[in-house]
């Protein structure tokens, strides 16, 4: 089994509702790391492409740079934790990844020592 991972942050606003009470706004430099694995490697001697998965997850969390994750889809109906963070970007990384290739986990950092981390079944 091999597993590849990639890292990328973005720099975003969120406030959640903890026990029905909304938190002021704050920002955050969210580092986000996804892994994923597949057991075979291709003719060329690789899981997958870098590039392809650093595209993909620069699509996904460019949406949310330098922005209020409270007013972008779909954070403006979900509560905007790390751990709604993490399964968004994992359902979302899922879609275009080759064949033979799996999603692992994608881990969210919003502060430092403050990580969430969703794990694929």
């Amino acid at each position: 089994m091999y597993e590849l991972s990639i890292e990328r942050d973005f720099v975003a606003a969120h406030a959640i509702t903890m026990v029905g009470e909304r938190e002021a706004t704050h920002r955050h430099t969210w580092h986000v790391t996804v892994i994923v694995a597949g057991a075979q490697l291709d003719g060329d001697g690789l899981l997958c492409d870098f590039h392809l998965l650093e595209r993909g997850l620069g699509d996904i969390v460019g949406r949310f740079d330098d922005g209020d994750l409270n007013v972008i889809a779909p954070f403006d109906q979900v509560n905007p934790t790390a751990e709604h963070i993490a399964q968004y970007i994992a359902q979302q990384m899922s879609v275009g990844l080759p064949q033979g290739v799996a999603l692992r986990r994608v881990s969210v950092t919003e502060a430092p020592g403050c990580c969430a981390t969703y794990i694929e079944k």
